[in-house]
Formats: C-alpha cells, sequence, structure tokens
C-alpha cells in the first residue's frame, strides 16, 4: 500500500490524511478546498458523479471515506470495482450490510465501521471477552461530551450532526436473556457514576457494529448504549418523538448545529465491562479511560477528532503491514489490541492512557 486517498475533509478527515501522510502518499478529496493548509494534495469534486470518482481513485490502493454516513455507498462501490482497499467510520447498519455484501467478491478489504463506535470499542471489548473460558455479560459505553457542559442537554456536536441523530432514531441490536434482538434507541437509560461524575446511558444504534453476530449463541447480555450527562435523552425523546421531528432529520440538524456548535475543550469517555467465568471461577473485567484533546504536528485537536482519526488510521496501518487480512470483510472484534495499540497511530491512545 503506497498511495492512499481521504475523501471528506472535515475534522475528522483533516487529520486522517495528515496521520496517514507520514507514511503513505495521500491524497485528499472534497467538494471545495479546506481552510487550512493541509500537508498533503487536495483535489475537489463529487462523490455524485461516478465517473470522475473512479478517475480519482484509479491510481490508489486503498481508499478512506471520512463522510456522512449516507454518502458512503458510491465510494465503497468504486473501491470494490477497482478492487482496492475500502475503509469507512460509519455507524449506519444499513450501509455496512450492503458493504459486507459486497465484501464477498472484493479484491480488497472492505472495513467500515473503524471509527470510535463502532470500531475502537469494539477492539477493547473483544480484548476483555477473549480472557474469558464462559461469557455472562458485555456492556460497551462510549461518550463523546463537552468537559465543561452547560444548559439543559449538556451536549456539543463536535462530530457530524447527521450521524448523532441517525443513531438516536434507527433501533439497536443487542442480545438480552440470551436472544438476539433489535431495541428502541433513546431507551434502557441508566445510571453511571465514574469518580464522582455521573452520567446516563442509552441505547443507539450501529455502535455494536458486527459484535452480535459474533456471541450470539455466547452470552446472555451485550449491548452498546452512549453516554451523556443526565436529561439529555429525555430532552431528545421530546424533540423527536413527542414533536415529531425524526421525520425531519435535516431540520434537526439544522436546530442543533445552531443551537450546540463544537467546543474546544471536549472529552471522549471510553467504558466497557465483562463478566464470565475464567475457568470455574466468576470474574469482572473493565476498561475505563478519559481522551482529552492533544496537540499533533503542532496544532491542538479535538478529543473526538483525533480517538476516531487514529483509530481508522491504525486499522489502516495494519492491513498495510499485513497484520489484518488482505481481502475481505473485517470485523473490529477480529483486530487485536496490542496490535493496533503498536501502530504509529494506535500509540496515540497507548500516550493518552499512560497520562
Amino acid at each position: 500500500m503506497t498511495n492512499v486517498a481521504v475523501i471528506g475533509l472535515g475534522k475528522v478527515g483533516s487529520l486522517v490524511g495528515t496521520l496517514l501522510s507520514d507514511l503513505f502518499t495521500v491524497t485528499g478529496l472534497d467538494q471545495k478546498l479546506p481552510y487550512t493548509e493541509l500537508p498533503f494534495s487536495v483535489e475537489t469534486g463529487s462523490v455524485s458523479d461516478a465517473t470522475f470518482l473512479e478517475s480519482f481513485l484509479q491510481s490508489k490502493d486503498a481508499v478512506v471515506s471520512c463522510l456522512p454516513y449516507n454518502l458512503n455507498l458510491p465510494v465503497a462501490k468504486a473501491a470494490h470495482k477497482l478492487g482496492i482497499h475500502y475503509f469507512d467510520l460509519t455507524e449506519d447498519v444499513p450501509t455496512t450490510s450492503a458493504i459486507r455484501e459486497m465484501a464477498e467478491t472484493s479484491k480488497g478489504v472492505m472495513a467500515p465501521q473503524c471509527g470510535l463506535a463502532p470500531g475502537f470499542i469494539g477492539i477493547i471489548g473483544a480484548d476483555l471477552y477473549n480472557r474469558f473460558t464462559k461469557l455472562r455479560d458485555v456492556e460497551l459505553r462510549v461518550g463523546a461530551l463537552p468537559r465543561y457542559p452547560n444548559g439543559l442537554m449538556g451536549y456539543s456536536f463536535t462530530w457530524s450532526p447527521a450521524g448523532v441523530i441517525n443513531e438516536y432514531i434507527n433501533d439497536a441490536e443487542v442480545i438480552h436473556n440470551g436472544i438476539r434482538k433489535m431495541v428502541p434507541s433513546l431507551d434502557g437509560t441508566e445510571m453511571i457514576n465514574i469518580e464522582g461524575q455521573e452520567f446516563e446511558a442509552f441505547s443507539t444504534s450501529g455502535g455494536l457494529g458486527t459484535m452480535c453476530e459474533t456471541l450470539e449463541g455466547k452470552v446472555d447480555t451485550l449491548n452498546y448504549k452512549t453516554m451523556r450527562y443526565p436529561g439529555h435523552a429525555k430532552l431528545m425523546r421530546f424533540l423527536l418523538y413527542e414533536l415529531i421531528l425524526k421525520e425531519k432529520r435535516e431540520l434537526v440538524e439544522e436546530i442543533l448545529t445552531q443551537a450546540k456548535p463544537p467546543v474546544r475543550e471536549d472529552v471522549v469517555y471510553v467504558y466497557a465491562v465483562v463478566e464470565g467465568w475464567k475457568g470455574t471461577e466468576i470474574a469482572r473485567e473493565e476498561f475505563y479511560q478519559a481522551y482529552h484533546p492533544i496537540t499533533i504536528n503542532g496544532k491542538e485537536w479535538r478529543a473526538i477528532s483525533w480517538t476516531t482519526a487514529a483509530s481508522v488510521a491504525a486499522v489502516v496501518e495494519m492491513v498495510a503491514a499485513g497484520t489484518l487480512p488482505q481481502k475481505g470483510f473485517i470485523k473490529q472484534e477480529e483486530i487485536g489490541f496490542e496490535h493496533f495499540l503498536n501502530t504509529k497511530n494506535g500509540s496515540l491512545y497507548k500516550k493518552a492512557q499512560q497520562k
């Protein structure tokens, strides 16, 4: 792998390209030139133009799509047609299902869901549950939040509002009482107290990726929940269901983007719990870490930006190094945590955990 394309140069995409440009020849693509200078070449164009897109990708070995979930499929189809590796950050289940079908006949890797959740949290979860001989519960939690919240919602849109609304509206897959099923998002609210800070956590769509399929028949309880400051879920249920704005997604996105712009000081909480048996002894394993903004190449990046970008960049590295399969669909839970941390970009997580 030598030439890598990064499509979608927003907050995350710009950093993905920056991180990968230390290892590969990177070419970025967006509808318009970015506001700041980037350490790789950039072209302009639209992914809706299939002829242009295929021409752009013709000389590339891999492509990373950092576009909103609803724009990923054209890129995946072009990558599949050209036989190059494909990576994205989507949490959208139908998009992933379509990409998985393509992977059955792909000449390269098809690896969606390489972000934070799904993505990094699945790698953490698998690292924990692989320590057990028999499983009972696997519970995964992630929260991308303002460090200093204000207002009733206690939130700031530091990543795609479209993605947030999508995972709040679509049903979530879980395993409950040993049965794989779908449950409504924004339901199942629980309280979590970490070092005196109280959070609520509730079901959202897509965070588990393919893990329900992987652990079906092996676990009594498996679920993913998004962490927020208390009261958030109630307000979102009011907005989406009592006001029936779930049928006007673009309007909701516009309202929330204007009302809750991104903050500079954010924090990403990652929390995972696994219970089961090690031999004849019942046991519990936990992982918890709070990630804060860091400086990369002299520029400060929000926690949500670098954790997401470093996750997908590390997976690209592992495919390039031959640590992961060279074609077909890659499940996040198949990625070894230690191998992940030992990549150049995965080591950003390791450094943050040591502080």
